[in-house]
């Protein structure tokens, strides 16, 4: 079975007082700085004119990148494909991080758990260290967060290719030996059910944001589909 057709199972008590502990985490660190890979966001993203949303609005609707690469369960994942229908929030990075993985994953998982979330919403988390994120890793850090988060890995040539396709900064390797740190992307990325994308989240982005445009994404149903309208 496809990743389309994967449920979401619930958490452990575990795994959802470490989401929460996370969650708080990221209220100190969004007073703190900001994140690897803003100012290249900056050069990227405009405001946009839907005024809607409250996430960073694109300047228009952006079509989903077009990349395959590996799941935890080694099937291919073409990433266009296999989330059309679906909200999907696209994130790079890596399980060693120390800070914006995983304030990220756990804010994103706790809104996934909210009443009332739209059932057709996924997290792709996208490896951006191959070299230590095994396919075993990233599933055992994953379901730490939810179970029904989907990780993708791949050969460097093919990680550094995805960012190339999602525009985002392609991930540099810093300091030496088997402790090195990753400077990657700190936005999220997120695709309406019509394959198109509307916003990005920065680091420091609060789960409030997220739940407020859940619901307005999950409407993008249609290609022409604008946030708050009918069609483009």
């Amino acid at each position: 079975m496809g990743a389309m057709g994967q449920i979401r199972t619930s958490r452990s008590p575990r795994r959802a007082r470490l989401a929460a502990a996370l969650a708080a985490l990221a209220v100190l660190a969004a007073a703190c700085g900001t994140a690897a890979g803003d100012d290249d966001e900056a050069d990227a993203i405009v405001d946009g004119t839907w005024g809607v949303l409250e996430g960073i609005e694109l300047a228009g609707p952006t079509p989903a990148p077009e990349f395959t690469l590996t799941d935890t369960e080694g099937r291919p994942f073409d990433f266009a494909a296999e989330t059309a229908g679906r909200v999907t929030f696209l994130y790079f990075g890596y399980t060693f991080c120390p800070d914006i993985c995983p304030v990220h994953l756990a804010q994103l998982a706790e809104v996934l758990e909210k009443p009332g979330t739209p059932p057709n919403a996924q997290v792709v988390f996208v490896t951006v260290d191959p070299a230590r994120d095994t396919p075993e890793v990233v599933r055992d850090y994953l379901d730490s967060f939810d179970v029904g988060f989907i990780g993708l890995v791949g050969t460097l040539d093919e990680v550094e290719a995805a960012q190339a396709a999602a525009n985002v900064p392609v991930a540099i390797v810093e300091g030496d030996g088997d402790d090195y740190t990753v400077g990657h992307a700190g936005q999220v990325l997120a695709f309406a059910p019509n394959g198109f994308g509307y916003s990005v989240y920065p680091f420091g982005t609060r789960q409030t944001t997220f739940a407020h445009d859940l619901p307005l994404l999950a409407a993008l149903t249609e290609p022409g589909a604008i946030p708050g309208g009918t069609e483009s």
